[in-house]
């Protein structure tokens, strides 16, 4: 269980809202999934038409 405090933190990039929920995902992903290789990643609505200028990708790379 996450608290509002895992939520509201300054994340990477100038919008912290593009990177923070996206890196908690993919950490907790890469976390269950040790083993693979590599991971595809799709991005939908806001984060694929601002995802790359507000830093989502890196965020999800680190």
């Amino acid at each position: 269980m996450f608290s509002i405090r895992d939520v509201f933190r300054v994340g990477y990039g100038p919008s912290s809202s593009h990177t923070i929920a996206p890196f908690k995902v993919a950490e907790i992903f890469y976390n269950r999934n040790r083993y693979a290789h590599n991971f595809k990643v799709s991005l939908y609505g806001s984060l694929a038409t601002t995802g790359v200028g507000h830093g989502t990708l890196y965020a999800i790379q680190s």
